[in-house]
């Protein structure tokens, strides 16, 4: 766990923080950034919604960006994202043009293109991508038996209440069949774009663990009627056979609570502003993909 002060990236002075979305992470985000920034060493600089009349009576005027394209402006050194991959696809590359980017929706990064760009514009401004984990319990230990060659197989199931998705294509019509419906299970790259604010625990799983990626990692999303006030998320993990011809296996299993029909868990709140806080720490590497275990 992080320390209660993050060290500057600025010397001299706060880090710059801009959030684009105003949802319930962009709310908890500002509502902490506002009280505890200053003895963290942070500066709240701007918060974008799409729609801005969201902000009003809760966001200073003087931090309510309008206009996205106009964030450099405001000097930004970490961009945090909390909106939906969409701002990520149209943004991304601009956000990196003038400082480090938080993805908070991962799920964007399994349009190969963007991804592609992304790192392209990462590599060229000199700006790091950080990778929120959210949801995703044992994220750390995916990435280091995936860099030993010790992972076979990943897959991860997200259940709730129907009442929680954001179903988009193919699956926006879907319907439970009964108390518990699967409603898709196959490769992640294919759900992402189905489930853009669905996906994200898996769209993590599939960057921690690059050997088997976004076509690898399996995904499976499951509407559970009897889950009115929680998200269920189930990792399952398997490695080669070994000597005796059993295969090492790891199952977690993780209730987050969370509010019916909220898309996102109260865990995932608390872990969100613990990734934030690892992105404003000195960059220890060179610009590229991060993803946060904290």
């Amino acid at each position: 766990m992080l320390k209660a002060r993050a060290t500057r990236m600025v010397p001299g002075g706060p880090l710059r923080v801009g959030v684009v979305g105003y949802g319930r992470l962009g709310q908890s985000l500002v509502s902490r950034l506002l009280a505890q920034g200053s003895e963290l060493g942070l500066e709240l600089v701007f918060v974008w919604n799409r729609d801005p009349g969201r902000m009003a009576g809760s966001v200073p005027p003087a931090l309510q960006l309008q206009d996205l394209t106009a964030l450099e402006e405001r000097h930004p050194d970490l961009v945090v994202e909390v909106a939906h991959p969409n701002i990520i696809h149209e943004s991304g590359v601009q956000i990196l043009r003038h400082a480090n980017l938080l993805v908070g929706s991962p799920s964007a990064l399994a349009d190969q293109t963007t991804e592609q760009r992304l790192m392209e514009a990462s590599n060229h401004w000199g700006h790091t991508v950080f990778v929120a984990r959210g949801a995703l319990w044992g994220s750390e230990d995916i990435r280091r038996l995936d860099e030993a060659g010790g992972l076979q197989s990943l897959r991860v199931t997200m259940a709730t209440h129907p009442d929680g998705f954001r179903l988009e294509g193919s699956l926006a019509a879907a319907h439970s069949s009964g108390p518990r419906t699967v409603l898709y299970e196959g490769p992640v790259r294919g759900l992402c774009p189905l489930a853009p604010r669905n996906s994200n625990t898996m769209a993590a799983a599939a960057l921690a663990a690059p050997s088997l990626g976004f076509d690898g990692v399996i995904g499976v999303l499951v509407a559970d009627l009897s889950l009115t006030d929680m998200h269920v998320v189930d990792v399952e993990l398997n490695g080669p056979p070994g000597p005796p011809g059993h295969s090492f296996t790891v199952h977690t299993h993780r209730e987050n609570p969370a509010q019916p029909g909220a898309v996102t868990g109260s865990a995932t709140v608390t872990a969100f502003w613990h990734s934030l806080l690892g992105a404003v720490r000195p960059l220890q590497g060179s610009p590229g993909l991060c993803i946060l275990q904290n």
